[in-house]
């Protein structure tokens, strides 16, 4: 099914669509399900979408403007690019409105949000911007974070199990009770400048 006309989508299936490039404004979609779609360069502005699901689906450099998620999945996609600041988040969050799993997420920013219990499982994530951020609880299992920066962030109780190549200085981020695998938990030291042996 195509967007048309409609303001708004409930419990509908788009497949294989191609948006890529197009411009989709003041639609609200709940319930709703992408599957294979492509939205690469696509304009979101001012869409809400409300328990919707990306499955398989092209997002990169996708640009969002004022647009709201609310619980929210991400699957087996790829959203390359992507400036997640310019999302309207709500003020009070009780759980991470966007949830990524086996995705591609390369060069994309979350600079300064607070996404308590995000999660980032499974995913490629080269060169994200974490910092100043809030992603206490936040779940980065499994993830390739190589060149991903965190600075000023909390990772309070941040679960890194089998994540990998992660760069995080113990001193300019809250770790306390992150969870990390013991043989990757040896990065923490590169900020300490001391030489293993």
């Amino acid at each position: 099914m195509n967007i048309g006309e409609e303001h708004e989508y409930w419990d509908t299936t788009f497949e294989q669509e191609d948006f890529s490039g197009e411009k989709i404004a003041s639609k609200t979609f709940e319930g709703c399900k992408f599957l294979s779609c492509n939205f690469s360069e696509a304009v979101l502005n001012r869409c809400t979408f409300i328990d919707c699901e990306f499955s398989k689906c092209n997002l990169s450099m996708l640009r969002i403007q004022y647009s709201k998620f609310t619980d929210v999945i991400i699957r087996d996609s790829k959203a390359i690019g992507i400036d997640w600041t310019k999302v309207a988040w709500p003020r009070l969050v009780f759980s991470s409105p966007i949830k990524f799993y086996d995705c591609m997420i390369n060069d994309s920013s979350f600079y300064g949000l607070s996404l308590q219990d995000f999660v980032l499982d499974s995913c490629v994530a080269r060169n994200v911007d974490f910092r100043d951020g809030d992603f206490s609880n936040a779940q980065f299992s499994h993830s390739d974070l190589k060149g991903s920066v965190f600075y000023d962030t909390n990772l309070s109780g941040a679960d890194f199990s089998h994540a990998t190549d992660f760069d995080i200085d113990i001193f300019n981020n809250n770790l306390k009770k992150a969870k990390f695998d013991r043989f990757e938990a040896i990065r923490l030291l590169g900020c300490l400048e001391i030489e293993l042996v």
